[in-house]
């Protein structure tokens, strides 16, 4: 009861900022849930409304908008509801909910083991076991990627999924709580099984799309910022400024190209996609990446966060004392 007392005088930032670390930790200790994780019952939930609701009919017509639109929300807004009347039942449930939530939303520790699979047998020169895991991490063809091709592919999805596994949904926790995490990491995941262009999904996922895009856009150029400051800071902004504007994703051009910057390193370029050669910008600049440029790339996330949980204690310090 005491310390149920002491919680209830604190500042609510001041809270979060602590929950927020208790988060980090957990996901830190043991990761990614290996069986019944939440987000793979959402992907199932999200799979049978699409099947049901993305009409064959409808697919190359702009009403399907709105039905995209609405299945977005029968995914989200139930569950978000429900995170949203647990956190209020009490501060030991408001507590537990929001630890939990972030807990389920961050990927840092499950992105650093996905880029290390790759990088393992890539410096080993076991290119096929190399392509066979960065598969796991992008969704362009890897069947024919060289071994330059590999570490570019798997450093590429460690810069972006900084943000969409790690800082997006740290950002939206310390302004919502638990409920601000799962809304991000709901989102986000929509968009990576309905946000593509196909013929299928053009019209049914443009919802998706644009949603996640919103829920990205601030915490997009803070990650950015923040892999300039741990980083070759001159030079990631450099990159931010040149280069960003040139890619298709508003979100993905900062943090891929002041990550690029970051590390002294040339990403961007030709990839397969849907069977279709891409022809991207390029982003960075420097060498080629090789094997070990892909830890260097998790090592950069790392510091990145551990910038963000600074900033954010030292901010909820200031709250806590003003």
């Amino acid at each position: 009861m005491a310390g149920a007392r002491a919680v209830n005088t604190l500042h609510p930032f001041v809270v979060l900022a602590l929950c927020a670390c208790a988060g980090v930790m957990l996901d830190r200790r043991f990761g990614e849930l290996r069986h019944l994780h939440p987000l793979v019952g959402f992907g199932h939930l999200a799979g049978w409304l699409q099947a049901r609701m993305n009409v064959v009919a409808w697919q190359s017509r702009p009403p399907t908008r709105l039905t995209g639109l609405l299945a977005w929300a029968l995914a989200v807004l139930p569950l978000l509801s429900l995170a949203v009347w647990l956190r209020g039942l009490g501060l030991p449930w408001q507590l537990a909910t929001d630890v939990l939530l972030l807990y389920f939303a961050l990927g840092a520790r499950s992105l650093g083991e996905h880029a290390h699979a790759v990088s393992r047998p890539l410096a080993a020169g076991d290119l096929v076991e190399a392509r066979r895991r960065v598969g796991w991490m992008v969704s362009r063809d890897t069947s024919q990627l060289d071994e330059a091709g590999v570490a570019r592919a798997a450093t590429e999805s460690v810069l972006e999924n900084g943000n969409d596994a790690v800082f997006g949904a740290l950002f939206w926790f310390l302004l919502l709580g638990g409920p601000g995490a799962l809304l991000f990491r709901l989102a986000n995941t929509l968009d990576a099984m309905w946000g593509y262009r196909t013929p299928r999904l053009r019209y049914f996922g443009w919802a998706a799309a644009r949603i996640d895009d919103v829920l990205n856009f601030v915490p997009a150029r803070l990650t950015a910022l923040s892999y300039a400051l741990c980083g070759a800071t001159r030079s990631a902004l450099a990159c931010w400024r040149a280069q960003a504007p040139a890619w298709d994703s508003p979100n993905a051009g900062p943090v891929m190209a002041a990550g690029a910057g970051a590390l002294h390193l040339s990403l961007g370029g030709a990839a397969v996609y849907h069977g279709a050669v891409e022809q991207r910008p390029p982003l960075g600049e420097g060498a080629a990446p090789g094997a070990a440029d892909i830890d260097r790339a998790v090592t950069l996330v790392a510091s990145a966060l551990r910038l963000w949980l600074t900033v954010a204690l030292l901010l909820a310090l200031g709250v806590h004392l003003s």
